[in-house]
């Protein structure tokens, strides 16, 4: 009997199995980003305020390092057993989140979530590859690239409607009715990897780049908090990091079935997507963190106010997302990765004008333009890297570029953190109310607090005012830091390419 492949699929069981591909990947994008506006009152409920932080943090280190093997192990085994594992553990992590009786209990369940989300998100990417032919894939990639704006940007809102109207546990057990959706959906034949006589696993890379990626992520995620740069632990953080670095591509060099092959650094495609995934995944979710906070700070919104105010970005993702996945075949890579990377600076120059006394409505069109850029670039990229890839190396290559994107996220949250914590810090320190920081022993966003302190006359817009900003800054620092992108962009394949190779050397 032939192996199933995009050639003799039944497109039934391609349809379904893409619609459940897609749904797994929504939750598991969407959960990233659903505490965002009911993490307080999560932190608050469990009295865990301090641990705030780690209710994303944990889920993102676990996805992240997560990312990279199960792409490999999808290569190896086919997509539908890695996708089925990464679902039940989403599942029970879900559950267990939602019964949660403090934050302790709950960050080890984020965390099983994340592992559950790092292996649905790389499974469905690159099961596109196996379901469609190169020229075929356009549109679907667009499709996804859609649900991850979906995701992300809907989790907001999702997470302050169902805190605001139901209860926070549900931010956790609606995941559960979904998932069993997604279940039903996949549970058909998928096309079969092609991957030849088995070859001894690369257990020692993997070990290897897992404490990489989590060194690398936890010293952002520390950077962020309070640890000096120029102190032992960040230093001691640095070294080992080379350390692993460099140890991992000698174990990858020697290794029979490499998790990450070293030739994929000379595929130009793959290395540049890489590159540029890992400045959009800064500048997405930094923009994501610190929009909302600036919202609820700034303008006074609940938080379902604010789920609704990012739904202009979630638009304009969508728009181009789709569109540039039915028109890229026709019009090759690199004017939608420019297009869009024009689009991103422009508006987040825009952002940078904002202030803390900004007309809502201007940021709402600088939001819709800023996910139309996003909408042109992310999925764009990914087709660009996947047509250049052959059937047996999609999961890892696929996996590769999307890490970055997942450390290039965790970097623009701490990066926005410290730009902002530091400017607050300054500008406060040369007001008359600089003493309540060390009364109250406040500091950085944690400043944020003064607003609700008993009047005291000009405090509250003090506060405002720095706080707006300094994140209007951050947002100009990430439009300089962009124009990176867009060097990089310049560069891409003009037209497109289908050279799929034979998977050697």
């Amino acid at each position: 009997m032939s192996s199933l492949t995009f050639d003799n699929v039944d497109p039934k069981i391609r349809r379904y199995s893409m619609i459940g591909l897609a749904l797994g990947m929504m939750i598991a994008c969407m959960d990233g980003t659903i505490v965002g506006t009911c993490g307080s009152e999560i932190a608050k409920d469990l009295g865990g305020m301090e641990l705030y932080s780690w209710l994303v943090t944990a889920y993102l280190l676990c996805e992240t390092g997560t990312v990279p093997i199960a792409g490999k192990l999808s290569d190896r085994y086919g997509r539908k057993p890695l996708f089925l594992v990464g679902l039940l553990l989403f599942i029970g992590g879900s559950i267990a989140a939602g019964l949660s009786t403090n934050m302790t209990m709950l960050i080890v369940c984020r965390a099983v979530q994340g592992v559950g989300g790092g292996t649905l998100m790389p499974v469905a990417m690159a099961a596109v590859a196996d379901f469609y032919k190169p020229e075929d894939r356009g549109k679907m990639q667009g499709m996804l690239g859609a649900v991850f704006g979906i995701g992300s940007g809907m989790g907001p809102l999702v997470g302050g409607l169902i805190c605001t109207y139901v209860s926070w546990h549900w931010v956790f057990y609606i995941n559960v009715p979904l998932a069993a959706i997604c279940l039903f959906l996949t549970l058909r034949k998928f096309p079969e990897p092609n991957v030849g006589a088995l070859k001894r696993i690369d257990f020692p890379g993997m070990i290897v780049l897992t404490v990489l990626i989590l060194d690398v992520l936890l010293y952002f995620q520390w950077l962020s908090d309070d640890m000096q740069f120029s102190s032992v632990k960040s230093i001691a953080m640095i070294v080992t990091a080379v350390v692993l670095l460099v140890l991992f591509i000698n174990l990858e060099r020697r290794a029979e079935d490499p998790l990450i092959a070293p030739k994929l650094i000379r595929k130009k495609p793959v290395a540049l997507g890489a590159a540029y995934l890992f400045i959009l995944g800064l500048a997405m979710i930094g923009v994501l963190t610190y929009i909302a906070l600036y919202i609820i700070t700034v303008y006074d919104y609940d938080t379902l106010q604010c789920g609704c105010s990012l739904l202009p970005m979630v638009f304009g993702m969508m728009i181009t997302s789709m569109g540039s996945g039915m028109l890229v075949k026709r019009t090759g890579y690199r004017i939608w990765v420019v297009v869009g990377s024009i689009m991103i600076i422009i508006s987040l120059f825009l952002m940078s004008t904002m202030g803390s006394t900004g007309d809502i409505v201007l940021l709402y069109v600088y939001m819709f333009i800023f996910g139309m850029g996003l909408g042109c670039t992310n999925s764009t990229v990914m087709i660009a890297v996947q047509n250049v890839t052959p059937s047996d190396e999609m999961g890892m290559t696929t996996s590769t570029v999307s890490v970055m994107r997942n450390i290039g996220s965790t970097v623009g949250t701490a990066s926005f953190a410290l730009i902002i914590s530091g400017m607050m810090n300054d500008k406060f320190a040369a007001t008359p109310f600089a003493y309540l920081a060390e009364e109250y022993g406040l500091s950085g966003t944690g400043l944020i607090a003064l607003k609700y302190f008993p009047p005291i006359p000009g405090l509250a817009d003090t506060i405002v005012s720095i706080f707006g900003d300094s994140v209007c800054f951050a947002f100009l620092c990430a439009a300089v830091l962009y124009i990176v992108a867009l060097i990089m962009a310049l560069f891409m394949d003009k037209g497109y390419v289908t050279d799929q190779g034979d998977g050697k050397d």
